[in-house]
């Protein structure tokens, strides 16, 4: 008995007959399942906000009630084709980017804060 026999037992050493080879398919479907269910929970539901936002946007009128991101109410006094200018008091307005606006609040909002 050597002392390599010792240290690694000679079963261990011995080549064991492993499982056959999985297909490809098979090696690549985890990764495939990951990526469907990213898509439906996270990509899927970021495109259908985009989307609503656009269309928001292109929809926008003189005389809405908006609210910007920086949580800015007013109502539009003019359109232009990348800014909007938001009376937000009697004789203030303040120009933003279309794409601040985040919602269009229904009409007489303002009149009643």
């Amino acid at each position: 008995m050597s002392l390599l026999d010792i240290l690694v037992s000679p079963a261990a050493a011995q080549a064991a007959g492993g499982p056959a080879p999985a297909s490809p398919l098979m090696s690549l479907l985890p990764l495939i399942i990951l990526f469907v269910v990213f898509w439906f929970l996270l990509l899927r539901p970021q495109m259908k906000k985009a989307k609503e936002h656009r269309e928001l946007v292109a929809k926008l009128q003189k005389g809405d009630e908006v609210l910007t991101n920086g949580g800015i109410a007013g109502r539009i006094e003019d359109l232009g084709e990348s800014f909007v200018t938001v009376e937000v008091a009697d004789k203030v307005a303040i120009k933003v980017q279309r794409g601040a606006i985040t919602a269009v609040l229904p009409k007489g909002t303002l009149k009643s804060a």
